[in-house]
């Protein structure tokens, strides 16, 4: 019985264990593909970069490479695409690697910490604080609350959650960037002051907020890759349409990587106003000053910038317009 017990605390201390530096063991083989290369990718703010490669023989590979385990990293054959979201641990990880069905087709072996995050991605309507309290140790409850939930709940929302988590989460790079980001959403609630900011607009020419505050001013942070900005653009113009001339303006905060892309979007979709960006993608400095975790987002604010209203959607947005503009005629 006490053999049984201290292999089950070792088995947790696995899953809980803080990150740390060690060599890699994975290895796998390839299949759909005659790709040459594997790529390791270190996951980062909705972004992966890569940090090692190596050559496919045989259709298999291997990594030996020094990373902080446990944690999120991705593999893949083309660094355009996104990669097999994989948790890797300290010991041996194999991984059937199947480029054209990352997750219906590939298999990941030796890592508990995968096999919980695919039993998060199969369940449906899940609540997050029963599926921390149920894994507080785990690297992956950190991650999701990060990643998939940070963008739905309230700063007060994510504190409670973050508590909810086991003592060695609460040094995690994931716990971290949460608690910044209660930070920065707790300064821009409704009612408080809009953060300045200067961006170059599609001509290059630095366009500052501050400077351009007349009536309400929607900050509305979008992107030409983001297919639900570009559904909502219409109801966007729409209301910009409507109301430009009693009052409401917008600034367009892109977060786009290719600057011709940014110019494409708002051509196609009619979007007459002024637009900025610094083109660093998920990096945008706007967004983080806004606390912005996913997009379309817009902060509604008032000639003396503050902060009215956020994250108006559809008919909300005019409904809301109409409050504040039409009861000034």
């Amino acid at each position: 019985m006490k053999r049984i017990i201290t292999i089950l605390a070792l088995c947790l201390g696995v899953i809980g264990a803080q990150a740390q530096e060690s060599n890699l063991q994975l290895k796998g083989t390839v299949t759909d593909t005659v790709a040459q290369y594997v790529y390791l990718q270190k996951f980062h703010n909705k972004m992966f970069k890569t940090i090692d490669s190596v050559k496919v023989k045989d259709g298999n590979f291997s990594f030996k490479t020094k990373v902080k385990t446990p944690e999120l990293y991705g593999l893949s054959v083309n660094t355009a695409n996104s990669p097999l979201y994989i948790f890797l641990e300290n010991n041996t990880i194999t991984v059937k690697l199947s480029p054209k069905k990352y997750y219906s087709a590939s298999v990941v072996e030796g890592s508990e910490s995968q096999n919980l995050f695919d039993v998060y991605r199969k369940t449906k309507d899940i609540e997050i604080s029963k599926f921390i309290t149920e894994h507080p140790k785990s690297i992956v409850s950190a991650y999701v609350l990060y990643r998939n939930w940070s963008y739905r709940l309230k700063p007060e929302e994510i504190t409670a959650n973050i508590a909810l988590l086991d003592k060695s989460q609460q040094s995690s790079v994931y716990v971290k960037e949460l608690k910044e980001l209660v930070t920065v959403l707790n300064g821009v609630a409704i009612g408080k002051k809009a953060p300045d900011f200067t961006a170059n607009n599609p001509e290059g020419k630095p366009v500052r907020l501050s400077e351009n505050l007349k009536g309400y001013t929607l900050i509305d942070f979008w992107a030409s890759w983001c297919g639900p900005c570009r559904k909502e653009n219409p109801n966007v113009v729409a209301a910009y349409k409507e109301f430009h001339d009693k009052g409401f303006n917008i600034i367009g905060v892109s977060l786009d990587k290719k600057k011709e892309n940014w110019i494409k979007g708002i051509k196609e979709d009619n979007l007459d106003w002024q637009h900025v960006s610094d083109l660093k993608f998920w990096n945008s400095e706007i967004a983080k000053l806004y606390g912005v975790r996913a997009i379309p987002g817009n902060y509604l604010i008032d000639s003396k910038g503050i902060i009215v209203a956020k994250n108006l959607e559809g008919e909300e947005l005019k409904t809301t317009l109409k409050a504040l503009l039409d009861n000034k005629l």
